[in-house]
């Protein structure tokens, strides 16, 4: 508060603070008799003064307050040193903390520097050693970079023990086809004739509706018969065509012997037990089967191969999805000798077996593929940006100059997973032989024109064959997309587990992974004993 005295003579007068500060300002009064005039002319001067006073005061009294109470008060606290012309502490220690900033951060860190573990001991630090800005500066722009290079080596780590889990049997599984082998050999029912005598000539009879199914997954294999039985609205016309390698033959025929899906009918057989499949056949499957280059890239040290520097988590995930002992598989690429295999059938619809089917798929077989061989879901558009993004550039390496030459990066792709085949079509052209050509040409360049399995060189076998069929149909991504739309899974037709976390893996999704176990035959067994869903 502002105080005004006058001395007891009425000579002079006294303007001082109530806050403890020394008088701010004394004004003399001559030494003549008091009038009214002089009077008059003092209140002039002090009308004149006293905003200047005011200011002064407020200023003062605004410095001794730690926080100011109202925008008013905050904006005097601000303007007054200005308007006095006197700098304001606390913008020049931005100022000053800015210049540090921007100077240690073009800087190199000094090499003696040791850097705390934590920000409480950074901060304990600090207050001991009485630390300088630019020394706390430099320290903290160390131990910044110090975490950014651990949570990505950690997110590596992370990616690359993914990868080998992806890659690798659970114990469940394994247990289940040991049981299952265990059994074909000592049950005489799980060695019962698939299908049975009777029913052998609805295998080659075109009025069903006819699934191909290649895998050496018995789990797997399971939930896509039984979710396309259960779906089915006529199941009785459903025939199945289970295709499985020798070690696991056993293991197939047994499940599905004892654990009939009637009226659906199932045929299991193995490689070996088709009399096509011979290497004379299929020279190109043997030499990428025996490529000592193929093996070692493949089933090699995967940690040695890995270079994580100048990448992104992405594109390093990539890089070791591409490694995948699966894509040198023969059951991986059988199904470019369908017409082959089955040279009695018409139009077929073949299923990966990391999908679940959801809704009945019979009109599948009335759609007109208007002259093409392959009705399949294109996924260079759809709601999903990053499941529906892919186009010949993200499987191609145009760098190459016969890719450059031949394809363009802009074309459209479409899924592998669930395709309805002309057959009939599909025997009229050469998409065998342009397969075939292209897996040599990329066997001479070192696999440097594609490094993931079957789907590149089918993109180029099946150009102009291609006829896309509504998206609804065939959902994908949810193996490795975690922000799936769930209720877009609800309504579609088949969903695509296609991606690292399968559902019978415990890197698979918690959210998703509901639509595949439903169809998991918990009652039996063997599923119980060996634990599947808790594998």
């Amino acid at each position: 508060m502002m105080q005004l005295s006058f001395s007891p003579s009425m000579r002079s007068l006294t303007i001082s603070s109530s806050n403890g500060f020394t008088d701010l300002m004394k004004i003399k009064i001559a030494a003549r008799p008091f009038s009214y005039r002089t009077l008059f002319h003092a209140i002039l001067i002090l009308a004149f003064l006293l905003p200047f006073v005011f200011i002064l005061t407020a200023v003062v009294t605004l410095e001794s307050v730690p926080n100011c109470s109202s925008s008013l008060g905050c904006l005097g606290r601000r303007w007054g040193p200005s308007f006095l012309g006197r700098a304001d502490a606390s913008e020049r220690l931005v100022r000053d903390l800015y210049m540090i900033l921007n100077d240690v951060n073009t800087a190199a860190i000094p090499n003696d520097l040791e850097l705390p573990d934590s920000f409480s001991q950074l901060v304990l630090e600090m207050k001991n050693n009485q630390y300088d800005a630019r020394t706390f500066a430099f320290m903290l722009r160390a131990m910044m970079e110090k975490f950014e290079r651990e949570i990505r080596e950690s997110k590596f780590a992370e990616l690359m023990n993914k990868h080998f889990a992806a890659t690798s049997i659970p114990k469940g599984i394994h247990c289940l086809s040991l049981r299952l082998t265990d059994e074909y050999s000592s049950n005489v029912h799980a060695r019962v004739q698939l299908p049975s005598p009777e029913l052998l000539p609805l295998l080659s009879d075109n009025s069903y509706h006819h699934f191909i199914l290649s895998t050496d997954n018995v789990l797997a294999a399971s939930v896509v018969v039984a979710s396309a039985v259960q779906s089915s609205l006529k199941p009785e016309k459903i025939v199945f065509h289970v295709i499985t390698d020798k070690k696991t033959y056993s293991a197939m025929h047994s499940w599905f012997a004892l654990n009939p899906v009637s009226p659906a009918i199932i045929e299991v057989k193995g490689i070996h037990q088709f009399d096509w499949l011979m290497k004379e056949n299929i020279p190109v499957l043997e030499a990428v089967e025996n490529n000592k280059g193929v093996r070692t890239y493949y089933h090699g040290n995967h940690i040695a191969g890995a270079k994580v520097d100048g990448t992104t988590p992405r594109m390093f995930a990539s890089k070791l999805q591409w490694k995948s002992p699966k894509y040198i598989s023969l059951l991986n690429h059988l199904r470019i000798y369908i017409p082959e295999l089955f040279p009695s059938l018409e139009k077929v619809v073949f299923l990966d077996d990391d999908i679940v089917i959801q809704r009945d798929l019979s009109p599948l077989w009335e759609l007109d593929l208007g002259g093409k061989v392959n009705g399949a879901v294109e996924t260079c558009r759809g709601e999903d940006d990053w499941v529906m993004s892919k186009h010949f550039k993200n499987y191609f390496n145009f760098s190459n100059p016969l890719i450059a030459k031949h394809l363009d990066p802009d074309e459209c792709a479409w899924a592998y997973g669930m395709n309805i085949f002309d057959l009939r079509a599909w025997r009229k052209t050469d998409i065998r032989e342009t397969y075939e050509y292209w897996l040599k040409e990329n066997l001479k360049s070192n696999m440097t024109m594609w490094k993931l399995g079957t789907l590149p060189p089918a993109l180029i076998a099946f150009r102009d064959h291609v006829h896309p069929i509504d998206p609804s149909w065939h959902m994908l991504g949810l193996g490795y997309q975690i922000k799936t739309d769930v209720e877009r899974v609800k309504k579609a037709a088949v969903i695509h587990y296609n991606g690292q976390s399968k559902p019978w893996l415990q890197i698979g999704f918690d959210n998703l992974r509901p639509f595949w176990s439903k169809y998991v035959n918990q009652s039996n067994d063997f599923v119980r004993s060996c634990r599947i869903l808790e594998s």
